[in-house]
């Protein structure tokens, strides 16, 4: 065991991969080494998620199992979201733990592990500042964004400050916090220069970026600003992971996550249909299709609006793709708003469909409502649900067979390439298998001959795609 190196595991969402991403960087800069064994790593860190019942759980099964596995002279970090909202209830329920990071103050993590190295503690040490009200600025110089293969994930803002009653994000993150377009841009830069293919723009809700700081229509504008900016002056010496379809060392592809029903304005929708690098690809979580649960959910229930909305994006983005959520089983769903629900998904026909059992989250505003709803009935509804979807899925991946798609390469085995369109987000969408062998972190257009409920299989088409 090296004296200077760390284990870090990091649960949860794409966000949460963000803020892991960004406390290496600062461990690294101080000198500390990262190491995928924790039996070799003097710091133990996970990044913990409490979003959900079962994200909890998955949090307190992994501090428990490293716990178990700690050996002297190791110290164990839990950071995260569970432990801002349950410090004090994560280190009684898992004895072991030295540090309990929070993660509105993440980029604290060098100042916490050097204060646990100093000498040893009985009790754990707690880094939950009250003056942390949200989560912090841009105090340091850590790049927040993820990076797999020539993918990265680009954190635009923190917190929310939407009043969903079911979401315990506010209580953990705080109030929504932009961070600034030039930093966004700079960042962005540096990401294209490293190789960057395809940038993932998330937040807890994209759509509300800007308007603290006095922006109207933020997405709007750093959209465009990313694209004449960024991605319209390529990097003169790219990386060699740089190549592919539409020229040396761009930007190609720019993912927009976590839209806001009621905020995808019209200027938002004519931007992402003008401009080219802007993938035709939504992530909008809906959550709910019949307005009395919207109420409930204080959500925006206006369904109308949906349907006028996501009539016009059709419309205006070609071969648009849609992503969604939905919850089942929030307090007081009826059979007739369940119905509801279903009756939408077969109208509306969405590309790709997540859905969720609700889970009881004491403190937020849904609480007094209970959990009334049994487990078997929700698992039923989940099951429902995610039958239909299914078939829809399989219909619309049907209707690609023929047609030819740009399909940016992410791996290789057994004669088989793998990647994804531009109608799969990452970890959460489909696949592209393909036919014989592409380089890693191209971009190659793929006929497709084969769909599959949630993939698709094609093959090396014999010319590039000009986009």
């Amino acid at each position: 065991m090296a004296k200077n190196t760390f284990h870090l595991v990091s649960l949860g969402c794409a966000k949460n991969t963000v803020d892991s991403d960004s406390m290496a960087q600062l461990l690294i800069r101080d000198g500390y080494l990262a190491t995928e064994d924790p039996q070799k790593a003097s710091v133990l860190i996970v990044n913990t998620c409490g979003f959900i019942g079962p994200a909890k759980e998955e949090s307190f099964r992994v501090l428990g199992e490293l716990a178990d596995l700690k050996r002297n002279g190791q110290v164990l970090i839990a950071a995260g979201c569970l432990t801002q909202r349950y410090g004090v209830e994560v280190a009684q329920k898992v004895p072991g733990i030295d540090g309990i990071l929070g993660t509105r103050r993440w980029m604290d993590i060098v100042q916490v592990v050097s204060e646990l190295r100093k000498s040893k503690h009985p009790e754990p040490v707690y880094h939950l500042p009250d003056e942390a009200a949200t989560v912090g600025a841009d105090e340091h110089d850590a790049l927040r964004a993820s990076v797999a293969g020539a993918s990265a994930y680009l954190k635009v803002a923190d917190g929310c400050r939407r009043p969903c009653a079911f979401c315990a994000i506010p209580l953990i993150k705080g109030t929504a916090v932009s961070r600034p377009v030039e930093t966004i841009l700079d960042e962005a830069r540096r990401l294209r220069d490293a190789g960057v293919r395809e940038l993932i723009l998330i937040a807890q809700d994209t759509t509300d970026y800007g308007r603290d700081l006095g922006l109207k229509d933020g997405l709007a504008v750093l959209l465009e600003r990313l694209c004449d900016e960024v991605a319209n002056t390529p990097h003169p010496n790219p990386s060699p992971i740089g190549r592919g379809a539409r020229g040396e060392g761009s930007l190609d592809w720019i993912r927009v996550m976590y839209a806001y029903p009621g905020c995808v304005t019209d200027r938002l929708i004519d931007v992402m249909a003008a401009r080219k690098q802007i993938l035709p690809y939504l992530d909008m979580p809906l959550q709910h299709a019949h307005p009395k649960t919207l109420y409930r959910m204080k959500r925006p229930s206006n369904i109308d609006w949906v349907h006028k909305t996501l009539g016009r994006m059709r419309e205006k983005i070609s071969d648009l793709s849609i992503r969604t959520t939905f919850i089942v089983g929030y307090p007081g769903e009826t059979v007739e708003e369940f119905q509801a629900l279903m009756d939408f998904v077969n109208e509306i026909r969405f590309d790709r469909v997540g859905t969720f059992q609700f889970s009881f989250e004491p403190g937020t505003t849904s609480a007094p409502l209970g959990d009334p709803v049994p487990a078997s009935v929700k698992q039923e509804r989940y099951e429902r649900l995610m039958e239909l979807q299914q078939t829809i899925s399989l219909q619309v991946n049907q209707s690609y067979v023929g047609k030819t798609l740009d399909v940016l390469i992410e791996g290789f085995d057994n004669g088989i390439s793998i990647g994804r369109s531009y109608r799969d987000a990452p970890e959460i969408d489909g696949m592209i298998f393909v036919e014989g062998k592409a380089e890693v972190g191209e971009i190659v257009p793929v006929k497709i001959t084969g769909a599959m409920a949630y993939d698709l299989t094609g093959s090396l088409a014999k010319t590039l795609i000009q986009i």
